[in-house]
């Protein structure tokens, strides 16, 4: 096991995680004004609606498609009766079709700020570089569970991806498990660590208050299209 693969498999991710925790509570109790969104409806809406939803929707399906895959062992699978070719099904085809909705909604929020010039102004580095680390994240996840676990040679990511993610909560982490893994799955984890260490310091932090009104709605409405009488 080299310094290299400690570093990357266990300080790193200890490290986002010590930030994901404080960040938060320092941005909650020195900034909860700008505890928000900081939603740009006003200045475009349309294009804000299909990127929004489409990427909301993908997301939870990718991110309950880790909670299966990551934190529930290959042994309780099996132990329920869900045999590994159906639980390959199960993973690869929704998984990917997750990814490709969400990659989709996220392309189409890029381009929306680029392409409005009022909504490029509200623009902040941070913003710029959770996209980017959003769309290093999805398309690595799209290149493993569709190029690699769908039309690809397969690669059973549990017996070691699981394991080495586990054993981070249990305080153990099994470094060399990790190394052992595909390169593309290597940077996708530490791709999502980098995103998790950023997340308290951006407007992710608004997916804490009242997420389920995201999942039909996933804006704030600031004023009515129209002027409404006085009582």
């Amino acid at each position: 096991m080299s310094f290299l693969d400690l570093f990357l498999y266990a300080i790193v991710p200890y490290a986002a995680i010590v930030l994901f925790v404080a960040g938060h509570i320092w941005r909650y109790r020195r900034d909860q004004f700008g505890w928000t969104s900081r939603s740009t409806q006003v200045l475009e809406s349309r294009w804000l609606a299909w990127g929004s939803n489409l990427f909301h929707w993908g997301a939870l399906g990718a991110i309950a498609g880790h909670v299966f895959g990551l934190l529930i062992p290959e042994g309780l699978t099996r132990a329920i009766g869900v045999t590994e070719p159906e639980y390959h099904v199960f993973s690869a085809y929704p998984g990917s079709a997750a990814g490709i909705i969400c990659l989709a909604g996220l392309v189409i929020l890029a381009l929306r700020r680029a392409y409005f010039t009022r909504v490029r102004h509200t623009t902040t580095p941070a913003d710029i570089a959770v996209y980017v680390l959003l769309f290093v994240v999805i398309a690595l996840g799209i290149g493993e569970t569709f190029f690699i676990n769908t039309v690809g040679p397969r690669y059973d990511y549990r017996p070691s991806v699981g394991v080495w993610w586990r054993s981070l909560f249990y305080l153990q982490p099994q470094v060399q498990v990790m190394a052992r893994a595909p390169v593309l799955y290597q940077v996708h984890a530490t791709s999502a660590w980098l995103l998790y260490a950023l997340w308290p310091f951006s407007r992710l932090v608004h997916v804490w208050s009242l997420p389920l009104q995201y999942l039909g709605r996933p804006y704030i409405l600031y004023r009515r299209r129209f002027a409404v009488g006085r009582r």
